[in-house]
């Protein structure tokens, strides 16, 4: 258990606090178990390490950090060490991916049975299901989702200029006031390019060649490792599964025509549409349905996006549409906290059954949704909103 310890001390004198995401104050810390869901390399890890640094002081045996795919696991279970770890004054355990370790779930429900005092934050693949797992954790359970860096946290860790989040009824109420504000300070038309290409991992370090290289290992552990772990995919299936990926990335938003998509590739069309709900739900797709209170299981989407811009340019095998990018840059930021449906017939997305958002560039009008209530346009290639055309960058200050 030293040995944990040991290397627990020096993560932490690695991991800095300059800057540390909003999810830090928004997690109910003092809960007795807590779940921190989200895809490989949006900064789970770090998060912990950060709250561990900055409540406990250098050496503390109150605290533990450990990953549950270390080698001490190996010959040691998960309850050996919550046992050993709470006989000697410990407080609170931090256990990184969960998910590759063993009967996970049981063995921390019954950590939350023996040991009433103990407080457990675990992390884990997004694809963690917790109502579904082995003992139902839902009851004890606090989950939280993490995602990537949003447009703001990107202006935040990257160039040092810090905005609170601003909800999206404050947005569309007050955009001319929030625009005067941000370019006060920055570029943002500047910025937001630079996003859309390599803003959303915090782990680009000013070399996009070698950011591009981390996105696709990402994806490649996330279909080799995660997915026949926890969707119980067939690995012999997984070449399947990246062709499938590199057609919709060269293609997105791909309009749905499954039975064409199963024959390039060679499945069935519910094994089509099976993978796809298991690559949204691994965060490297997002699924959009025109009506969300209707959605079946086996429905077939109406549009399919890449997760993120970032995965976008990084596994595209030709030039990414401008279009496109926007696109997928406005699914992704208002999906983490709203819900967005597919607009069908007038405007791109609507948003909580109530907005409807058109997205184009600087030229981009209202012909397509003239009629419509609380319709907006977001446009790229603007500074300032002008009545109900707001600048696309805008929504990205949502999170």
């Amino acid at each position: 258990m030293d040995s944990l310890f040991l290397k627990q001390e020096r993560l932490l004198v690695q991991t800095s606090i300059g800057i540390v995401r909003e999810l830090m104050t928004k997690i109910h810390w003092n809960n007795r178990l807590i779940a921190i869901r989200g895809s490989r390399g949006v900064g789970k890890t770090t998060l912990m390490l950060q709250y561990i640094k900055l409540n406990y002081i250098p050496g503390s045996r109150e605290v533990l950090y450990c990953a549950l795919d270390s080698i001490y696991f190996s010959n040691h279970t998960l309850l050996d060490l919550a046992e050993k770890f709470y006989l000697q004054g410990g407080k609170h355990l931090f256990l990184d991916e969960v998910h590759k370790y063993p009967a996970w779930s049981k063995e921390l429900k019954e950590v939350y049975d023996l040991y009433p005092s103990l407080r457990v934050v675990f992390s884990g693949s997004s694809l963690l299901n917790i109502l579904n797992a082995d003992a139902d954790l839902s009851r004890r359970c606090l989950p939280y989702n993490m995602f990537g860096l949003s447009f703001r946290e990107f202006l935040m860790f990257y160039k040092n200029i810090r905005f609170p989040v601003i909800s999206l009824q404050e947005v569309l109420q007050g955009a001319s006031d929030i625009c005067r504000e941000v370019n006060e300070r920055c570029r943002p038309v500047q910025m937001f390019k630079e996003y859309l290409q390599d803003g959303y991992y915090p782990f680009f370090t000013g070399n996009r060649e070698d950011y591009y290289m981390n996105i696709e290992n990402v994806v490649n552990l996330i279909l080799e490792q995660e997915m026949p772990l926890l969707c119980g995919v067939d690995p012999a299936y997984i070449r399947k599964l990246k062709a499938l990926l590199g057609i919709l990335a060269s293609s997105v938003p791909y309009e749905v025509d499954i039975t064409k998509l199963a024959g390039i590739i060679g499945l069935t069309r519910n094994s089509v549409i099976t993978y796809l709900q298991n690559l949204n739900r691994a965060e490297l797709l997002k699924l959009l349905y025109s009506d969300l209170a209707s959605v079946k299981k086996m429905q077939k989407p109406d549009k399919i996006y890449l997760q993120n811009p970032n995965l976008l340019y990084a596994i595209a095998s030709t030039s990414v549409q401008i279009g496109t990018a926007r696109e997928t840059f406005a699914v992704n930021q208002l999906a983490v906290n709203h819900e967005v449906e597919y607009g069908r017939t007038q405007g791109d997305f609507v948003v909580d059954h109530k907005y409807t958002f058109e997205i184009g560039g600087a030229d981009k009008t209202f012909k397509q949704i003239a009629d419509l209530p609380d319709s907006f346009v977001l446009a790229d290639d603007i500074e300032y909103a002008t009545g109900k055309k707001l600048p696309l960058w805008i929504v990205g200050m949502t999170y």
